[in-house]
């Protein structure tokens, strides 16, 4: 990466010229240093929502959202989903590197080792509403994970990171299907040693002593696909909100929590349910794909066309292809027809054709396919963000991990453009 070859010439209302350091990625991709402009010239920059800011140095993940080009660590996500599992996939992004055979076979056994939850823990589930939102009971449950295993808090957290962080990605499986044990008055599912982590999950949420459940093994395929097609997508609300806690050395657990909150938003984690909500509108009320269109394109209309257009990409979301291929493979597998995939599959085919969608670069994104396929395993449509939680975290593990080894560790306080009211006297309560 080079960070000096270049100079960018930035000229103020006064006329003074600033030269600042031009940084080249190892994309090529280019950025301006503007480290040292508040200090230098007393001037700082106005960017709502950080589309135009780099926060942080990374190398986890990479985004081209012209091309529509995905990477975790240099590998392209269509590589990692026809050739790897979750479990891989999570050591690729917490650790570095791809496992080997006995490296993998090693992770999944620490993985089980470490899925129970304390005993204690299982009582707060029981002391939540059935009809509570089961991310709010995630987020419960993460950050009281720092109460019952505080190991960072007491030794030098480097000697028990990894305990730690092994801890969480194993944990978040069993929460999440308690959340659904919960929310459906049944008894937790244990976690058993022979089953692999996709398998331990499902059979977790769907066994029961009457039902003689054994985790399909297309379904344990598509949940690895559907994991790993979530597990990182760069300086996302999520990922940021944990880097921004974590800034402030604030434990994983704490961290990710804050991750699970920000992920709960409909405008992020939130929205493969908003899609599985109009998708079901359109086939309760026969309403026809035309009108949707139509109704999609009239500034009027309040009608939101979800699950079209992404704040990165402009062109197809690589995860939404791979996600569409793996519907149509899972409708295919399972030999029933779903009406939902049916509407999806028109009201894309209608809005690429559509001069509307492709000036504006509104194409279908990965929550217009994912949500089908959760619905078509058996998950409640008020799980969806919860199993988007358990694929990115090990990415939101990842990150607070580069940000702890960030040579510069500053915490994250972001400046303001001030709009208020200038200074004011305070007028005495019996004179206002």
């Amino acid at each position: 990466m080079d960070t000096c070859k270049q100079k960018a010439n930035l000229i103020l209302p006064d006329g003074k010229n600033i030269s600042l350091d031009v940084i080249t990625d190892n994309m090529g991709k280019k950025s301006i240093d503007i480290e040292g402009l508040r200090t230098s010239t007393g001037y700082i920059t106005y960017d709502p929502g950080f589309m135009n800011t780099g926060s942080c140095m990374s190398s986890i993940c990479y985004i081209d959202g012209e091309q529509g080009v995905l990477r975790y660590r240099g590998y392209d996500i269509e590589d990692l989903v026809e050739n790897c599992d979750f479990i891989e996939v999570a050591h690729l992004l917490v650790k570095g590197v791809l496992p080997n055979l006995a490296e993998r076979k090693n992770y999944q056994e620490l993985l089980n080792k470490h899925s129970l939850l304390h005993y204690n823990m299982r009582n707060f589930f029981r002391s939540y509403p059935q009809d509570a939102h089961p991310m709010s009971i995630l987020a419960s449950m993460v950050a009281s994970l720092s109460a019952f295993y505080p190991e960072m808090e007491e030794r030098d957290p480097e000697d028990n990171i990894d305990l730690t962080v092994t801890r969480l990605l194993s944990k978040m499986r069993t929460i999440a299907a308690f959340i659904y044990r919960q929310a459906n008055g049944l008894d937790f599912v244990e976690p058993r040693w022979e089953y692999s982590y996709c398998e331990n999950f499902l059979n977790m949420m769907f066994h029961s002593p009457v039902n003689n459940y054994h985790p399909d093994p297309h379904h344990v395929d598509i949940l690895n696909k559907l994991l790993i097609l979530h597990g990182d997508h760069e300086q996302n609300c999520s990922t940021t909100a944990v880097r921004l806690v974590g800034s402030s050395e604030a434990n994983l657990y704490a961290s990710v929590a804050a991750g699970v909150c920000a992920l709960w938003g409909p405008k992020h984690g939130g929205a493969n349910q908003a899609v599985m909500a109009m998708l079901k509108n359109i086939v309760d009320n026969d309403i026809p794909v035309e009108k949707v269109i139509e109704m999609a394109k009239d500034k009027s209309n309040p009608f939101l066309l979800s699950g079209f257009g992404h704040r990165v990409y402009k062109t197809l979301d690589p995860r939404a292809r791979i996600a569409k291929k793996m519907n149509l493979e899972m409708l295919h597998s399972d030999h029933h027809e779903d009406k939902l995939l049916e509407v999806a599959l028109k009201l894309e085919e209608k809005a690429l054709s559509d001069d509307y969608f492709i000036e504006r670069h509104l194409y279908p994104n990965i929550d217009f396919y994912t949500g089908i396929m959760f619905h078509m395993m058996g998950f409640p449509q008020q799980m969806f963000t919860v199993l988007f939680a358990m694929g990115r975290t090990p990415g939101w593990i990842a990150h607070w991990l580069e940000w702890r080894h960030d040579k510069y560790q500053k915490l994250g306080r972001p400046r303001q453009v001030y709009v208020g009211p200038q200074g004011r006297k305070v007028i005495p309560i019996a004179d206002r």
